[in-house]
């Protein structure tokens, strides 16, 4: 089996998730959610496609293009990898469970249309949707059959999940690249929306469970639980979105607030002193040498708040350097350079509440600077709903002038409304264990519990 939900709820899903990925990605501009059928027949369809218009203000939806991928779909059969035929990034999704990065789509490998009509199309990244077979198959006895690739080799065997779905993201030219951070949110989005759909078939088998075996309530509530908590669990990601927007957040401010400033290119600065040390003295031919410059090129892309990111440089830097100098000493002078790049490094975590940074500031008022940064680099170690409308309400504010300043925004609103739902679902949840565990035999909140919202 698949994942078997309504329609609508189907198409829903699949909108939200398109909508969050484009607003969050600022070079992505269009989105397409794929359903993969049940085995062994795997058909493949497209559920439905979105595009953001040019200002990223409003999204339009549709199937406007002709795909063999429109409903009624495309079996297995006629798109999996054979000889003789155009390899197509579906296949590889599908039967990989991988994903796939049209980084360069003149040199597309899976690119039909390259293939067959040498026309190259677009940029874009295929992310599969998959989730557990523990978790899709709760209550069923036994798996279905899969299908065999054209080696005769069973898909899915040796693997622990299913492909429910693919995302395709397609990006403006040349901004999309193999294992980017685009990427790697789009693979943490992928998971959420294989959560919000196994939760939406959890409530529909739920339902169905209450009516057939009314007289075995535990048993019921049992596995109600273990689903419902399962897919609760998996809402921590709702958490690391949040703290990525704020990241997203601090970079563009501090790439507002830099832009006429010296300091704009503390960071890069030292992270080059380091990587040319590490390049100097041959230490990247060691495993270390080879870690520690991956940690540098990685922190540019971290704008953590000073507390964590103080933490981060102590960890992941200090720690290594002080290890690769046991090791293998570099002499004072090195030495001193390292230290200096490194010290470097914690001040660029302070550069957007650099009073005499913020002072030359003035397109906004003090307090509103005040109040802004004091949120942006705060250490939040949770979901804090007061904190998400301060920030909701200060970007509505033209005066701050952020680059992606409504993108922002949207995405928080967003996010924050997928937390209070998960919270409530939580909430219903203990309110079912209780009373069914207690021996309650109205059965009332065990119906509105899992009834209509």
């Amino acid at each position: 089996m698949t994942i078997r939900i309504e329609q609508a709820a189907l198409e829903k899903a699949c909108k939200e998730i398109i909508e969050t990925i484009l607003f969050c990605l600022p070079n992505a501009y269009k989105g397409t959610v794929y359903r993969v059928g049940n085995p062994p027949d795997l058909v493949t369809m497209r559920v439905t496609s979105g595009i953001l218009d040019r200002r990223a203000k409003s999204m339009s939806w549709g199937l406007p293009e002709r795909s063999d991928y429109n409903p009624p779909g495309k079996p297995w059969i006629d798109y999996r990898d054979e000889l003789g035929r155009p390899l197509e990034a579906m296949a590889w999704c599908v039967e990989r469970q991988r994903s796939w990065t049209a980084e360069d789509a003149v040199n597309d490998a899976r690119s039909v249309r390259l293939q067959v009509e040498g026309i190259w199309e677009d940029f874009h990244h295929m992310e599969p949707v998959l989730i557990r077979k523990r978790d899709l198959y709760v209550g069923d006895e036994s798996e279905p059959i899969y299908p065999r690739n054209y080696n005769g080799e069973i898909l899915w065997h040796d693997s622990d999940y299913v492909v429910i779905a693919v995302i395709k993201i397609h990006f403006r030219p040349h901004t999309v690249k193999l294992g980017s951070p685009e990427t790697l949110l789009i693979k943490r989005l992928s998971r959420a929306l294989g959560t919000e759909l196994l939760s939406y078939q959890l409530k529909q088998q739920s339902l169905e469970a209450i009516r057939r075996l009314a007289e075995d309530r535990l048993k019921t509530c049992n596995i109600l639980a273990d689903s419902l908590r399962n897919a609760i669990t998996k809402s921590g990601l709702i958490f690391s979105l949040i703290k990525l927007e704020l990241s997203s957040l601090r970079e563009q401010w501090e790439g507002l607030l830099l832009k006429d400033s010296e300091k704009r290119v503390t960071k890069r600065r030292a992270v080059e002193a380091l990587n040319n040390i590490l390049e100097e003295t041959g230490c990247t031919a060691e495993e270390l040498g080879q870690d520690l410059q991956g940690l540098h090129n990685r922190f540019l892309e971290l704008f953590l708040p000073p507390e964590r990111g103080e933490n981060w440089i102590r960890m992941q830097l200090e720690d290594k350097w002080d290890q690769l100098l046991h090791k293998r000493p570099l002499g004072d002078e090195h030495t001193k350079v390292i230290r200096q790049a490194i010290a470097e490094l914690k001040e660029s975590l302070y550069l957007g509440q650099d009073p005499a940074i913020l002072a030359a500031y003035s397109k906004a008022s003090e307090g509103m600077i005040k109040e802004w940064t004091d949120l942006i680099y705060q250490n939040t170690d949770r979901v804090d709903f007061q904190f998400l409308d301060r920030l909701i309400r200060m970007l509505d504010d033209p005066s701050l002038n952020l680059p992606y300043q409504e993108k922002s925004r949207k995405t928080l609103i967003r996010l924050k409304a997928l937390a209070e739902i998960m919270g409530q679902l939580e909430d219903s949840t203990n309110t079912v264990l209780r009373e069914v565990l207690n021996g309650s035999d109205n059965g009332s909140g065990l119906n509105n519990a899992c009834g209509d919202e």
